[in-house]
């Protein structure tokens, strides 16, 4: 088959690949590379320091993570999907990485070329409903959970993520130190995952950006010996911490659609203890790879069981399931089937 000619739109927040956190942008990096590899021409529409093997364009130097005066950042992102639309003659199909949520949409009746988008979050039914006036709209989902949230909507694939597993050193012999890896939010559960670690006597160490909720309700709980918040980190330090640890937790209270830091810690081949909510049970297959918990203090419970699971398997299953290249190959999958439905609609 010929390359496709791929117009890949990133949030206009941050870089792609972003300096430390960012999620989305990180997925919108590994999979641009990816496709390029495979000798696609791809075109990546980001900010001006983003750094790619694509064509770049970039209509602004930075991300408005990085510059007060970008406001509002919903017209950013919207003169950036535009500026794909308006060159739609030169794309097989235009992909947008909604990272709030898929506007796109609205332009998608005009441009020439499809308009595809994956959503980065667990859709209310509220914003389903919302997306619905666009049925034909094609989606691209990132879990089977996801899939079923967007239940009635055009979705045309399930393609997991994938992580870059040769950047994720696996550590055999963890310190003894159990993580929490993640934005600070009520729904990500960090002072559950404190209420844990306390109530096994073990240390816990909280690596995200400091936020209002982290010092509400986060902070008062941080005693800097036995919870101990390190911050922010880059991605070198990210890996450090995750094959450290004897154990990711991820009690999450609000059910997510994938959990990138699930499939990285595993990478290290750190076992996870999470939650039955959203995703989390097709990502960590319980027993083997982590556990699977109703609630906290079942989690509690068995954290001895997922600490002794084998750090080797745990390292083989992640790099079998979650790498680069199988993700590639989704979407290309995906992306054909689309133009293939434009095609038949005439």
């Amino acid at each position: 088959m010929r390359p496709l000619r791929i117009a890949h739109i990133a949030p206009m927040a941050t870089s792609v690949p972003p300096p430390k956190s960012g999620s989305v942008q990180t997925m919108t990096s590994l999979l641009t590379e990816g496709l390029v590899a495979r000798g696609h021409d791809v075109t990546l529409f980001a900010p001006g320091d983003s750094t790619t093997a694509a064509h770049l364009h970039a209509m602004t130097p930075q991300g408005y993570w990085h510059d007060a005066s970008m406001w509002p950042w919903e017209m950013y992102e919207l003169l950036n999907i535009a500026a794909a639309v308006e060159r739609a003659a030169a794309f097989d199909i235009i992909h947008y990485e909604a990272g709030y949520y898929p506007m796109s949409l609205a332009l998608s009746r005009l441009s020439p070329a499809p308009v595809s988008q994956t959503v980065h979050h667990a859709p209310s039914p509220a914003e389903v409903r919302l997306w619905k006036q666009y049925p034909d709209a094609p989606f691209i989902a990132i879990s089977r959970e996801q899939a079923r949230l967007l239940d009635g909507l055009n979705v045309v694939d399930i393609v997991p993520h994938g992580i870059d597993t040769d950047r994720f050193t696996f550590s055999a012999t963890p310190e003894d130190y159990l993580l929490f890896l993640g934005r600070f939010t009520p729904g990500k559960g960090p002072v559950q995952a404190i209420e844990v670690a306390k109530a096994l006597g073990m240390r816990l160490l909280l690596a995200a950006a400091d936020d209002p909720y982290y010092r509400e309700a986060v902070a008062p709980l941080v005693d800097g010996q036995q919870i101990v918040y390190v911050g922010e980190v880059d991605f070198a330090e990210k890996v450090r911490l995750y094959g450290g640890a004897r154990a990711l937790l991820y009690p999450v209270q609000a059910g997510e659609p994938f959990g990138l830091v699930l499939a990285e810690a595993m990478a290290c081949g750190t076992p996870v203890a999470a939650l039955d909510r959203g995703a989390a049970s097709e990502v960590v297959e319980h027993g083997i790879t982590g556990g699977i918990f109703a609630d906290e203090a079942a989690m509690a419970a068995g954290l001895d069981a997922v600490i002794a699971l084998d750090r080797r398997r745990i390292h083989e299953r992640a790099a079998a399931r979650f790498g680069v290249m199988p993700m590639v190959d989704g979407y290309v999958r995906a992306f054909r089937a689309i133009i293939a439905q434009r095609q038949a609609r005439g």
